[in-house]
């Protein structure tokens, strides 16, 4: 029976080089010397390093999630409780020196067309992402501070996507000018 542990070394190690080097640039081996095991104990636990990266799409949208959990804090009114949880993503893109970006974004923009499985799993967790966006901006809607003529799922799918082409840019910029330019275009243009 494998060990949960090498599992858990596994998934960690997955995370770090899948998000640093992207699928296609990382070998198995590549994440089995990070994770410090055996190579050949990598398949007693995923079948493939698709299945590796498909839930290393879960393991990450956790992680999301546990941000998210700002966005719900009663104490805070919606539209900066927004505005807070997005600075919180410019400061982890500024503590990576813009390097790794957003692991859905890169996944997929690397895997859509070659891994079903992993595109999948992308697109229920941005799904999941908009949900919780959009539950935000319905409360800044019924207090009036965000304008009630744009769906909320369709403000909060838009922010995403803004959010991760200018991510991107940054990443190739090597500069939070675009990032702090959503910032600012997302609370004077879009959610007014």
């Amino acid at each position: 029976m494998p060990k949960p542990n090498v599992r858990h070394k596994l998934l960690a190690a997955g995370l770090r080089t899948l998000h640093d080097r992207g699928f296609n640039a990382t070998s198995i081996q590549d994440i089995t010397d990070s994770a410090a095991v055996p190579k050949g104990s990598f398949y007693n636990h995923f079948k493939s390093k698709e299945a590796l990266g498909a839930e290393i799409v879960q393991v990450y949208s956790r992680q999301n999630r546990e941000r998210l959990i700002a966005l719900r804090d009663p104490g805070e009114a919606p539209l900066r409780r927004l505005r807070a949880y997005f600075e919180s993503l410019l400061a982890l893109t500024r503590e990576d020196d813009f390097q790794c970006g957003c692991l859905l974004g890169n996944f997929g923009n690397e895997l859509s067309v070659q891994s079903d499985l992993i595109r999948q799993r992308v697109a229920g967790a941005l799904n999941s992402w908009t949900g919780a966006l959009a539950k935000t901006i319905a409360e800044a809607q019924e207090d009036g501070t965000i304008g009630d003529d744009q769906p909320p799922e369709q403000l909060a799918a838009f922010l995403i996507n803004a959010w991760q082409g200018a991510l991107m840019r940054a990443k190739v910029e090597r500069s939070d000018k675009p990032l702090t330019a959503f910032l600012r275009i997302m609370e004077t243009r879009i959610l007014v």
